[in-house]
């Protein structure tokens, strides 16, 4: 792992580094073009895949949580005495990270720390925010403007706070199923394709987004004194004929739900820090309505991005990087991420655009 070794002092900025999210009917498809740019997906097509959007009035809950998640971080900084501005750039929408990065040069910022608003490595969940970074700097010089560092923080999948907080959100939901019922437990994260999750990770290191989210499973139901839980996928894309990371949340609740007779489910949605349109649609819409046709009682467990500990924690995380110090872990799966500029954590990491590179590539849906 590439680790930053500035002073404390050095760094003049936090950046929260997201996906983005539309927040209006009429923003929905322009996010979207966004998201698949250089895909070639017809715009008539992406009218159809917005439909999750149009339902909830075309409007993401994901900046306005992240909006909170700063709140409550730059309350954690002032109650610590730490005197750094936090900044708010997205990927796909409003307030573009490019935009975001010109007022940032503006106010004389110029060494920054990046929280993305991911837990994970893997392409998706990580080598993609670096590239972002990347793109930033290449901005800031197309610009004429002063060049800065970016440090982007390490992934916290097994931080003891995110555990411990996901946990507690664990046993609130379980205490609501009602009595009587045969329960099951599921961890929920965001699927990949199997060759993206393949390269994911340093040589010898891979799949690491998927024994990341594996461990932090286990890890979550060790502290929440959970013994019978599974691991399930959600929100796959795409062509139906490329293998990804299963089973899905709601195939598997259904076979559960037939073959062991399990009429209540407690789904965490790990993968996320905040509710995206994957929870709120897929889970809280697409699977609460199969399991009400089954008869399935279902708790979804709250995202745990909103809560104290969660902002407890990344300023935990500021502090350790700014000191030197090596942030703490409670799993024995790697943890990366730490890398300055948006250099990989390793070489040939996470590199899924070799597989592009030696695959004719497939037009997929959004």
């Amino acid at each position: 792992m590439t680790t930053a070794q500035h002073h404390a002092s050095s760094y003049d900025a936090l950046l929260v580094l997201s996906f983005g999210g539309p927040e209006g009917n009429e923003e929905v498809v322009p996010f979207l073009e966004n998201v698949t740019r250089g895909r070639g997906i017809p715009r008539e097509r992406l009218e159809v895949v917005g439909k999750h959007y149009f339902h909830f009035g075309g409007v993401s809950p994901l900046n306005r949580l992240n909006r909170e998640l700063i709140s409550h971080i730059e309350a954690e900084l002032e109650k610590r005495g730490h005197e750094l501005p936090v900044y708010f750039g997205n990927r796909n929408w409003h307030p573009f990270a490019s935009e975001t990065v010109e007022a940032m040069a503006g106010d004389g910022v110029r060494n920054v720390l990046v929280l993305a608003t991911s837990a994970w490595g893997g392409y998706s969940a990580c080598r993609q925010y670096d590239e972002d970074i990347v793109a930033m700097r290449k901005h800031l010089a197309d610009k004429g403007l002063p060049e800065m560092d970016f440090t982007k923080l390490p992934q916290f999948f097994d931080h003891p706070k995110f555990i411990s907080e996901t946990a507690q959100a664990v046993r609130e939901s379980l205490a609501q199923v009602p009595e009587g019922r045969k329960a099951r437990m599921l961890f929920s994260a965001h699927s990949v394709p199997l060759a993206h999750d393949n390269v994911g990770g340093g040589p010898g290191d891979k799949n690491i987004y998927s024994r990341q989210v594996a461990e932090a499973s286990r890890l979550v139901a060790q502290e929440a004194g959970i013994d019978d839980y599974d691991l399930v996928w959600q929100s796959r894309s795409g062509n139906p004929a490329t293998p990804w990371l299963e089973p899905d949340v709601v195939n598997h609740t259904t076979q559960i739900h037939e073959e062991d007779g399990v009429d209540a489910v407690v789904v965490c949605p790990i993968g996320f820090i905040s509710d995206h349109m994957e929870i709120v649609w897929d889970l809280d819409t697409e699977l609460r309505d199969a399991a009400k046709e089954m008869g399935v009682d279902l708790q979804r467990v709250r995202t745990v991005g909103p809560s104290a500990a969660f902002s407890e924690m990344v300023v935990d995380l500021v502090e350790d990087l700014s000191a030197g110090r090596r942030s703490p872990g409670l799993g024995t799966v790697t943890s990366q991420g730490c890398t300055i500029n948006g250099e990989p954590c390793a070489k040939g990491c996470c590199d899924i655009h070799a597989l592009r590179r030696t695959v004719p590539a497939k037009s997929e849906s959004a």
